[in-house]
């Protein structure tokens, strides 16, 4: 009996992953067609173009091998990340939940960390342009001056991912657990069978309050205008992605959808109540709202440019204090 549930869960799971993953292929393009090209007043790509077509069209591209101090490492983190992402959606499952080590936000916030940590290892273990190696060093520092700490291009990436990673992600950390104020418990179970018993979460005023903080929290955790400044195209191009190229890059593609997706459930469970499974009619409203974020992402990106950090760090300042609004309110 005990096996038969068990198979039965393991199947659960692997068919709700998969539905979703085809599912989180068609975000980007959504986001740049129907967004995107909309405001922007173009045709835009189809809507299979980004999210599965380029990653296709990179598997049959020549593979390089940029120059790295550690290439086995520097080729595995688009995988890492991807699996980190996986296990986030899996943790995301009511199946899941019998697993208190991953069914946590402790674990959740432990995934997060990992996957914004494979960007500042993406730019600082890069040692070439544009996957090709110069006949010369490309430093941007210490080339004339021997005595200063030599630089090179990539390490501009590295270290603005690093800035990011040590305060642009407050907001979203913080969003995260305001829901555990109401349910007293950092467990998704317990926060989930909270709001069946009494309400989305979303509906109260610190619920409200975090939704804020949750959006912008997303965004940069997704790299998006305007908190794109690790790959901003005006000097660091794509930033820790630029070396990759052909199915390492296809790996990336599929990734960011894939990250898309996972990010609105986790909204999903946190502030609605609602786990994912393709085996119950709820799976409707997880799709209804991670659209509603990818929609709501692709209009303030269309609209905003690249922050720097004269607007990035007051941007984020105040949706921290939002943030810490929302839980104290929520102890209250």
């Amino acid at each position: 009996m005990f096996e038969t549930t068990l198979t039965n869960s393991i199947l659960a799971v692997i068919i709700t992953v998969v539905v979703c993953f085809i599912i989180s292929t068609l975000l980007p393009g959504i986001e740049r067609k129907y967004v995107h090209a909309r405001i922007q007043q173009r045709i835009g790509p189809p809507v299979t173009s980004p999210g599965i077509m380029a990653p296709i069209k990179f598997l049959f591209k020549e593979n390089i091998k940029p120059s790295s101090p550690v290439p086995g490492l520097y080729k595995a983190l688009p995988i890492i990340c991807f699996i980190v992402v996986l296990c986030m959606l899996i943790a995301l499952t009511p199946y899941a939940f019998a697993i208190p080590a991953l069914a946590s936000l402790v674990a959740i916030v432990g995934l997060l960390k990992v996957e914004e940590i494979c960007y500042v290892l993406m730019g600082s273990l890069s040692k070439s342009i544009m996957s090709v190696r110069m006949p010369f060093p490309d430093r941007v520092k210490g080339a004339v001056h021997p005595n200063t700490t030599l630089s090179f291009i990539e390490d501009i990436s590295a270290k603005r991912s690093l800035r990011m990673i040590t305060y642009g992600s407050f907001p979203l950390y913080l969003a995260l657990f305001a829901p555990v104020t109401a349910a007293r418990s950092i467990f998704l179970y317990d926060i989930v069978a909270y709001q069946q018993a009494h309400g989305p979460f979303l509906f109260t005023v610190s619920g409200g309050i975090a939704a804020i903080v949750f959006f912008i929290g997303y965004m940069i955790v997704l790299n998006e205008y305007p908190f794109s400044i690790i790959k901003a195209k005006c000097d660091v191009i794509e930033g820790p992605y630029m070396e990759y190229a052909s199915r390492y890059r296809s790996v990336v593609f599929i990734t960011r959808g894939f990250l898309m997706f996972t990010l609105g459930i986790l909204f999903s469970v946190l502030f609605i109540g609602v786990p994912a499974t393709i085996f119950s009619p709820t799976i409707i409203l997880n799709i209804i709202v991670v659209l509603v974020f990818v929609l709501m992402m692709g209009i303030f990106s269309a609209f905003t440019p690249v922050f720097t950090n004269r607007q990035l760090l007051p941007t984020i300042l105040g949706a921290t204090l939002l943030g810490i609004l929302s839980i104290v309110l929520g102890l209250l």
